[in-house]
Parts: C-alpha cells; structure tokens; sequence
C-alpha cells in the first residue's frame, strides 16, 4: 500500500510516500480502508518537535480516520465488513495512523460513522468530538440551565464544544476574534462574544450580573487561562486542553479545574472503549442535526500532506483542515 512516512522531525517537507506492507487483522482489532483524515494540533506538534511520545513515535501519523472496513479480527462483533467507521485510532506512541490507503485499528476506539456525514466530514469530528466531551460531560458534568463559556469558538474543539454544550442543555456563550465573528454565529451559541472588542470583566457583567459563568472551557489556555479564572463565579469550573503557567486562582476562588488530554487511552491503553462510546454519541447527535463540524475551505488529498499540515499552521484555517484518499 501507498504511505506518507516521516523518518525525522522536522517541518512540513519532512513527509516521503513509500510502499508498505498492508495490515493485517488481529484479535480485537479492524483493517480501514483509509478515506479520509484530519489535520490536528497534535499531528503536526508529533512531526516538528520532541514530545513525550517521540521516542516511540510511529512512521505514519494522523489519528482521526474514517473509512470502511476490509477486514474483522477475531473476537470483534460490533462491527463487520463494509461498516462505514470514524474514530481516532493512531499516529502516536508506536501505532501507525491514518496516511495510508490502510489502516489497522483498535475496535474499542472506533464507532459507526454517522449517517447523515461524508466521509470528509466524518474525519473531521473523533479527536475534538472526544476532547469537548470529556471537558463538557466526564469531567464538568454540564447540565440543562449551566452557564458555560466556550473560548475560541470556530477551532477544531471549540466549535462542537459550543454544540455539545447547547444539545446539553446549557447556556452558552463563546469567544472569537473579529475575522471569524460571522462563522462563529452559525454554531448556535446563545451570545458570541468579539473578545477583541469586549473585556472579560464587560462580558461577565452583561452576561452573568457579574457573578461569572457556571463552567468554562478554554481551548486557548496559556496566559489567557487568566481571563477564564477571572469570568468563572466562585466555586465554578474551568477545563482546558493546554498547559497553564499560573494555578493560583484555582485556589483563590476554589474552582474545579479539570485538564483534558484525550490521547491517554491511545498512548496508554486505559478504558480504550469510551472513545467508541463517546464516538457513539456523537454520531447520534450528528444526525439528530445537533452537531456539524467546521470544515476549512481547503481541499488537499492525504498524499499532499504537507500542504495540510501547513494550512494549519498558517492559522488561516477556519474549522478542521481535512485530507481525502
């Protein structure tokens, strides 16, 4: 089979296409006929710099993957051949990804694709369908009637953060810069906020009488993790994907501060079945129509790769950078 390999970290050039062996079933496990994938943070930080997974880092990278299914190992029921699946299944910590016509994959990690999504869309939603729920629903528990505030509403999680939150019931408020105010207002959030116009301290008081928000999800982090403590009431709850440089306000204002970092069942293999239960959910919520993911105007197949990764880094994206076989 045709694979897009990286043998060195390095930029987006660093990518060769090669010839590799096609997968082969085993217990647990499915062979995808790779059609689509998407371009993460994660995927490009895996290719340029050292991380805590590059000492067992896999030839082909990309996690987020849809396609169908040539091949059942044994002991897998939930799914046969000719299934159309997504999930986030790779690239990272030895385990070969998506940038090939074929790929090998855990079972537990995958779920039904939705119906009502091509494949292209479909590869856009695993890996920052699972983030925005385990900060919105294992970890901040957000009910019907919660306050909650989205930062960065037309990025990769934060765009179905802001749509998990309202199918949770919630009221929600969202973050974005001024170029990307008018995609951000077709996600559905009750307010969106031009956070290049507004202070924190003006939108806290216009939209919580001041109090602050029930629970916020920051997906910018860094030093504006500040501006989340600042809008979050006392006793709230702040999640965030990134690292933080100041914890002080957490205890402070006595905040639950939860810290997603979606790839452990992956590196690590814990509980590797609650991804595909997640995936499972939100396939449905896909196709109730109560999530739609963002797709970047871009059109690259996987074989230009590069351009993809490039893309993003460009940060002119808007939504998920997806590749098509």
């Amino acid at each position: 089979m045709k694979a897009m390999i990286i043998d060195s970290l390095g930029d987006a050039d660093v990518f060769q296409q090669v010839e590799r062996e096609k997968p082969t079933a085993k217990a647990g496990h499915l062979v995808v006929e790779v059609k689509a994938t998407s371009v993460n943070p994660l995927d490009t930080m895996l290719r340029s710099a050292e991380t805590p997974w590059s000492a067992n880092l896999p030839e082909i990278l990309h996690g987020d993957v849809a396609g169908v299914i040539v091949e059942v190992g044994e002991g897998v029921k939930q799914f046969k051949v000719g299934d159309e699946v997504y999930g986030c299944a790779g690239g990272i910590a030895g385990t070969n990804g998506a940038l090939a016509e074929y790929m090998l994959v855990d079972a537990d990690l995958m779920a039904h694709k939705p119906t009502s999504l091509s494949m292209r869309e479909a590869a856009a939603l695993p890996l920052v369908s699972i983030t925005a729920w385990e900060a919105l629903v294992s970890k901040m528990h957000i009910k019907p009637g919660d306050n909650v505030l989205i930062h960065g509403a037309t990025g990769g999680v934060g765009h179905i953060a802001v749509q998990l939150a309202k199918a949770l019931g919630a009221t929600v408020a969202t973050t974005s810069l001024e170029k990307n105010l008018a995609t951000a207002q077709t996600l559905g959030a009750d307010h969106v906020i031009n956070a290049e116009q507004q202070t924190v301290e003006d939108y806290t008081q216009q939209l919580t009488d001041g109090l602050g928000f029930d629970a916020i999800f920051d997906t910018i982090a860094g030093d504006h993790i500040q501006n989340s403590f600042q809008a979050v009431r006392y006793n709230g709850k702040v999640a965030t994907i990134l690292p933080i440089n100041d914890p002080l306000q957490v205890a402070l204002k006595g905040l639950s501060f939860h810290s997603v970092l979606m790839p452990i069942p992956l590196v690590y293999g814990i509980n590797r079945k609650a991804h595909g239960e997640i995936l499972g959910h939100v396939a449905k919520l896909v196709d109730e129509g109560q999530i739609k993911p963002l797709i970047d105007d871009s059109q690259y197949s996987i074989w230009e790769v590069a351009k993809g990764h490039q893309r993003l880094e460009s940060k002119q994206a808007i939504g998920k950078v997806v590749l098509t076989a």
